[in-house]
Formats: C-alpha cells, sequence, structure tokens
C-alpha cells in the first residue's frame, strides 16, 4: 500500500476491451480514488506505466503474441494479487475456438499477407503462463462481480469463487428449460452462474460465455448425451461448446466418450 491506498493496476492482452470498458464506465470507480491509486490503465491514463509495483493488478484478453507472454510474467512479478478478467484471460476467449486449425492456416485466414511487428502464437488464458489468484468470469464481467471482488480485498477478506451453473438461477427465476422444454442445445449445466440466467430469461439458450465451471464438475459427458439424443452430431456439440473452453482439458475427452460407448 502507498500512503494508506491499495495500488491498482488494469492491464490489456489481446481482447476487444470491453471488459475494461464496462468498469471504465461504472460511477463507483470514482468513489474507488480516495481508497486506492490506479497505477497503470491506459483507457483512462495515457501515462500509465506497466513498471509499477500494484497490490492488485487486473488483467484483461487472451495471451496471443510473444510479447504477452514475458509482460504477464512482469506482472505476477510486480503484483500481490492477479485477477483475470473476463473469457478471454480465463479461458482464452472466442480467440481460442480455432485451436483445432494451425496458426499459419489461421493467421492467413484474417490477415493474408500483412505484416505486423508482434510474434503471433495461438490465443491462450493468462493462468498458462502465471499463477492467477482470482477469476471475474464472463463476456464482460458483471459489474456487481468487480465490485464484490474488489471491495473483499479492499477490507482484506478474499471473494468467494462461484461453483455453480447458470441453472441455479434459471431455477431460481422460475424460467421453463430451454433444454428440456424447448429442445435447444443450452450450454446453462456447464457454464459459470453468475449473470442471473441473462439469455434463458429471454428464451435465448446459453452459450457459455462465462466458461465451463471449475472444480470437476463441468460435466461436459453429460449434457453431449443430451445433446446427441436431440441429434447433435459430435462436430455440432464441439463447435459449441468450444466457443468458451477450447482450452478446457476434459471437452474433447468427455464429449468423445459419448460417441465412442455407442460404437
Amino acid at each position: 500500500m502507498e500512503n494508506g491506498k491499495v495500488r491498482v493496476g488494469f492491464y490489456a492482452l489481446t481482447s476487444c476491451y470491453g471488459c475494461q470498458l464496462q468498469f471504465a464506465m461504472m460511477d463507483e470507480i470514482i468513489q474507488l480514488l480516495d481508497k486506492a491509486n490506479i497505477e497503470c490503465w491506459f483507457m483512462v491514463e495515457r501515462d500509465s506505466d506497466e513498471d509499477r509495483e500494484v497490490d492488485i493488478a487486473f488483467i484483461e484478453g487472451s495471451i496471443s503474441t510473444e510479447e504477452e507472454v514475458e509482460l504477464v510474467k512482469k506482472i505476477r512479478e510486480k503484483a500481490k494479487i492477479v485477477i483475470a478478467v473476463g473469457s478471454c484471460a480465463v479461458h482464452g476467449g472466442v480467440q481460442s475456438w480455432g485451436n483445432d486449425k494451425e496458426l499459419e492456416e489461421l493467421w492467413k485466414t484474417v490477415y493474408g499477407d500483412g505484416k505486423v511487428k508482434f510474434e503471433p502464437r495461438m490465443a491462450e488464458p493468462v493462468e498458462k503462463y502465471i499463477k492467477v489468484d482470482y477469476r471475474l468470469y464472463g463476456c464482460p464481467p458483471e459489474k456487481k462481480d468487480f465490485l464484490y471482488a474488489l471491495g473483499t480485498f479492499l477490507i482484506g477478506s478474499w471473494p468467494e469463487d462461484i461453483d455453480y451453473p447458470v441453472c441455479v438461477e434459471c431455477r431460481l427465476k422460475g424460467n421453463s428449460c430451454i433444454l428440456i422444454e424447448k429442445g435447444e442445445p443450452c450450454l446453462g449445466p456447464l457454464t459459470v452462474a453468475g449473470c442471473d440466467a441473462r439469455c434463458p430469461s429471454y428464451n435465448i439458450a446459453c452459450i457459455g460465455c462465462r466458461g465451463a465451471i471449475g472444480y470437476d464438475v463441468a460435466w461436459f459427458d453429460s449434457l453431449a448425451k443430451t445433446f446427441k439424443e436431440k441429434g447433435l452430431t459430435k462436430e455440432e456439440i464441439l463447435e459449441r461448446m468450444r466457443i468458451f473452453n477450447a482450452h478446457n482439458p476434459k471437452l474433447e475427452e468427455m464429449v468423445n466418450k459419448i460417441f465412442e460407448e455407442g460404437e
């Protein structure tokens, strides 16, 4: 701490910057200024310095260049607490969706013969390279999640992680089940709660933007079996589940198991 204030930094990797924009537009940020010093946040302060030591580092975006690998390692060294912010930082983001293709193929499709000054790599979660202390899920995260996490850290406590799926919030709201009653491929049973079941509440199937639940309770196989019974092919199931879970080590193994059992 410096002058009794918590030192906070916001850092951006490869992303749409939507998570940072979500936070920058919050009126509550103004109330934070008498309790914290914002040491680095290029979206709101051009003269930010990534080399300053901080108490809490919020990292948005996936790692998709060699330079970003070095940046997150430097941030980890200078930060007491590192928080991965949003689906890109936590799960690799939608830019990981094509991880079944070679980097050269993806690069050619997007950039053609264009040249950039960075050395590219396949998009990966922050935790692939450094220890992450806490995660803010979502695309972008909910404001309440950010305030809850930051508030607990400011008082010297620790926020609880979310270990239950969107289905819990759907049931609490009294929604009819899109998966069972409408027969649509909803990823609510796999996806980390916290969005107040926003999409299912409008009769839109969850696409899993908050990523799969941790703690080995994301049962891709059970949901894949249900999807299979509803007529989806293995490729269709994997494609839908990969959007925000391409780096989950159990995804393909568990889905493949369901189709191998029927052979």
